[in-house]
């Protein structure tokens, strides 16, 4: 029997570990999960900056704690999740959202770039959820990994994020195959044109560029982060029990087509 809806969005005693939480959607969704009663810990590089934030979700009342580490290093991402495992117990829900990008042209783009942003998209999400395995409630665990249009549809000046975020829905795939007999839900959720986000602003850093993002959307407009903390709620939450595997574009139809268009419109 399914539950009510005040009890189906209730993360009271739960435990969120968001990795790249520190800023922008990732944070907003530790947010969205802090406001309904979840503990929350979150990742990321900056010892200062997660701390600040972590900061900010305890003073909207939650439980919350900051860990420093890089998704790329395996050993300190899994030391994090421990971490956070022996403060707030097992894993409930584990949100995958460390990301790099900047836009250059394939043939202007150094081997090295191309590697970074694969080293933190691709490999550091697998890197997450292989760390987490062993901290995760089973059953009943949801795992969201953070993709991008990108992966869905071949984009200009974006051949690292493209490859990386088609390898990341992969992994989200394999691992709804791998983990769903132990209970695990494994999906990706992929933001659109979200405003007010540091990936946003490089990718579109003018008015000019602004507006051909926005025309090229079906909706006409930009999308919050509470849009997307919205998806990671339901999508953690006993209404979407039976949702393994998907990879969910948020993005206001934009996938649709509207990505691609931009061409060389940047």
């Amino acid at each position: 029997m399914k539950p009510n809806l005040a009890d189906a969005f209730d993360f009271s005693g739960k435990h969120v570990f968001v990795a790249g939480g520190s800023s922008g959607i990732n944070l907003a969704i530790g947010e969205a999960f802090a406001r309904l009663g979840a503990r929350v810990a979150l990742a990321s590089r900056s010892p200062e900056r997660v701390e600040a934030a972590a900061a900010g979700l305890r003073d909207l009342g939650a439980e919350a704690a900051g860990f420093s580490a890089d998704v790329r290093d395996p050993e300190a991402i899994r030391a994090a999740l421990g971490g956070a495992a022996e403060r707030f117990g097992p894993i409930d829900v584990l949100i995958s959202g460390a990301a790099g990008n900047f836009l250059a042209p394939a043939t202007g783009m150094s081997a090295n770039g191309f590697r970074t942003v694969v080293d933190i998209d691709l490999n550091g999400t697998f890197n997450v959820l292989r760390g987490a395995h062993e901290f995760l409630r089973k059953p009943g665990a949801a795992i969201l990994n953070i993709s991008a249009p990108q992966s869905i549809n071949p984009t200009a000046f974006q051949a690292h994020v493209c490859a990386a975020k088609a390898g990341v829905d992969m992994v989200t795939r394999v691992g709804a195959l791998e983990w769903g007999g132990a209970g695990v839900r494994v999906n990706s959720v992929v933001p659109g044109p979200i405003d007010g986000t540091e990936g946003m602003d490089r990718l579109a850093p003018t008015e000019a560029s602004r507006k051909a993002v926005t025309d090229s959307v079906p909706l006409g407009r930009f999308g919050t982060p509470q849009e997307i903390a919205d998806c990671c709620l339901w999508l953690s939450s006993p209404m979407a029990a039976y949702v393994s595997g998907a990879i969910i574009p948020v993005d206001g139809g934009w996938s649709l087509g509207g990505a691609s268009s931009l061409g060389k419109g940047f």
